[in-house]
């Protein structure tokens, strides 16, 4: 089968969307299928190349406008494409209407991993273009049935929508180097970790969380790994907390170090604070891991993934206070911790990766079968 990916950036650009189309496009090569990525390049340059086996087209960028990178070249390089399944990534509006004018696939997929939250006055003008487009498609792939209830849109559309959940490579967290992740505890100090993995962005709702860590009693310490633009935000809210020696920040860590760092924690915490967060993949990989989780209520599938009770807590979202209970409750109770530990491992196992990617390849089947 000839699949072609369609998003606005590829690896090494990391990020929960990226990480998915780059796992699910390599799986798809090693199920044996011819595999093209076109996502926009970061220079004004076109580039193609062969990664894991995916032709990566990565077309030039001529600027970024609201979180959206503009290129000529896209439209040349998707009208150029023969695929059998064209597989849109939403929300990207450019790639969207390239394909709605230049695609030429036999049959068109799209996963829908969001609403457009933030550009509001922008999604007014593509709103109507927006939905012809979803229309036309003849799968609509969304990620939980909690996100088909609660999106508009999606709710709209249900006769086309079926639901996969997200999968990840579960491997390299479920066997960790202990000893490496104790070493690694060692030199973050002494006390109780509570880990934040994630692009450092306005919906993640850190604020909040560096607030509550105010409410939480020392030794314990937050750890928060990752990149992004509210990142020299962040780093000020910490000095006028006065939480310098409490909050550790380690930046972008090397995909094969991050699993330590899960290794070396006590639980998780995902304080997202709007729809943006729509899933939370590193939900799974705190779980996969045997952490149990804390997230917030945002409405979405985030409350899907983590189940309050079963595999971790679930509170308030944009609430200190909420959050200050849930991570002194875990610390505090260790029977409690490891109770919610083994489940956090056991609902790890509806987001594997083989899964998704059988489900995925089922529907594409499905569509050029036109049933």
């Amino acid at each position: 089968m000839r699949i072609l990916h369609v998003y606005k950036d590829y690896w090494p650009v990391l990020g929960g969307i990226e990480n998915h189309v780059k796992l699910l496009a390599e799986r798809q090569v090693r199920a044996g299928h011819e595999v093209t990525v076109l996502a926009t390049s970061p220079t004004r340059r076109t580039t193609i190349e062969e990664l894991n086996g995916v032709r990566v087209i990565k077309a030039a960028r001529l600027v970024s406008v609201a979180s959206t990178p503009l290129s000529a070249a896209l439209f040349c390089q998707l009208r150029a494409q023969r695929p059998e399944i064209t597989h849109l990534h939403f929300p990207y509006p450019l790639g969207e209407i390239a394909h709605y004018v230049m695609g030429r696939g036999r049959k068109m997929v799209i996963t829908y991993h969001s609403d457009i939250v933030r550009q509001r006055s922008l999604l007014r003008l593509y709103r109507p273009l927006m939905m012809r487009i979803l229309a036309s498609a003849d799968r609509i792939i969304a990620t939980t049935p909690n996100y088909v209830e609660s999106s508009d849109v999606l709710r709209r559309l249900r006769a086309r929508v079926v639901v996969v959940p997200f999968g990840i490579d579960q491997g390299r967290f479920r066997h960790i180097d202990r000893e490496a992740a104790t070493r690694l505890r060692a030199r973050l100090g002494d006390g109780p970790l509570v880990l934040f993995v994630g692009v450092l962005r306005y919906y993640k709702g850190l604020d909040y969380l560096l607030s509550a860590m105010t409410r939480v009693p020392a030794p314990a310490k937050l750890v928060i790994v990752g990149s992004g633009p509210e990142g020299a935000a962040l780093r000020r809210e910490i000095e006028t907390l006065g939480l310098g020696e409490r909050v550790y920040l380690a930046g972008r860590v090397p995909d094969e170090a991050l699993p330590l760092y899960y290794g070396a924690a006590d639980l998780f915490c995902l304080p997202a604070s709007a729809r943006s967060e729509a899933f939370g993949l590193v939900q799974v990989e705190a779980m996969s891991a045997g952490l149990p989780v804390i997230s917030t209520e945002v409405g979405t599938g985030v409350s899907y993934v983590n189940r309050d009770g079963e595999s971790g807590l679930v509170v308030a979202p944009r609430d200190p206070d909420a959050l200050a209970w849930a991570i002194n409750r875990l610390l505090s109770d260790d029977a409690l911790r490891q109770r919610l530990a083994a489940g956090a491992r056991a609902r790890a196992d509806q987001f594997c990766a083989e899964r998704m990617v059988e489900e995925i390849e089922r529907v594409y089947e499905e569509v050029l079968a036109g049933s």
